[in-house]
């Protein structure tokens, strides 16, 4: 069985929104992520990332990133985003236009199931914050990596919304990078034990 790897760049505060997103309030920040990337930086992310992997993203974080990665400039990064195969959870696969790509439709935690049953390299979430608290809740992720950004944003959209279920993570490691941002793995644990 695959695994399911969630990833995310994400504020102090817990905010992962980079950009104004159509139809919600204005974002003053823009790409707040952009002054701390570096070259060691984006060997981290090639490096948790992996050779290769396959993407399963919301609508949302598909058409952001299908406005961007198709036409980017020739990169390890880029060149293995534009070669994984991308499982997107959209009520309207036809519009798909960036491959190679698979629509999982509206039933995606059963998707989700499919793909991760299926052969292939590992899975990888990033963005779409609508789906990982479902797929947290469901137990369809096996790791957790946050790249910790050192800023607090106040607004925007956040990782883990109000009534995400309780989850327990294993720490696995940590790495610092010279730019203030601490790189956190996790290894999802299980529904958190209630207390008595």
């Amino acid at each position: 069985m695959r695994k399911l790897k969630l990833i995310e760049h994400i504020s102090l505060d817990g905010v992962i929104q980079i950009h104004d997103c159509p139809g919600e309030d204005d974002f003053p920040y823009g790409d707040w992520t952009a002054p701390y990337r570096t070259a060691a930086g984006l060997e981290k992310v090639l490096a948790e990332f992996g050779e290769q992997f396959d993407l399963v993203l919301g609508r949302k974080t598909y058409d952001a990133w299908s406005g961007w990665w198709p036409t980017a400039p020739k990169s390890p990064i880029a060149d293995r985003i534009n070669a994984a195969t991308k499982y997107i959870v959209t009520h309207r696969p036809e519009s798909l236009q960036w491959g190679p790509v698979e629509g999982i439709g509206a039933n995606f935690l059963e998707a989700v199931h499919r793909v991760k049953a299926k052969d292939g390299a590992d899975l990888i979430l990033s963005g779409s914050s609508t789906l990982t608290s479902a797929i947290l809740e469901h137990g369809l992720a096996d790791e957790l990596l946050l790249f910790v950004y050192p800023v607090l944003l106040g607004k925007g959209k956040r990782l883990f919304a109000e009534g995400t279920p309780a989850r327990a993570f294993e720490f696995l490691r940590t790495h610092a990078l010279p730019s203030g941002i601490l790189i956190n793995n996790y290894q999802v644990a299980g529904p958190l034990p209630i207390q008595s």
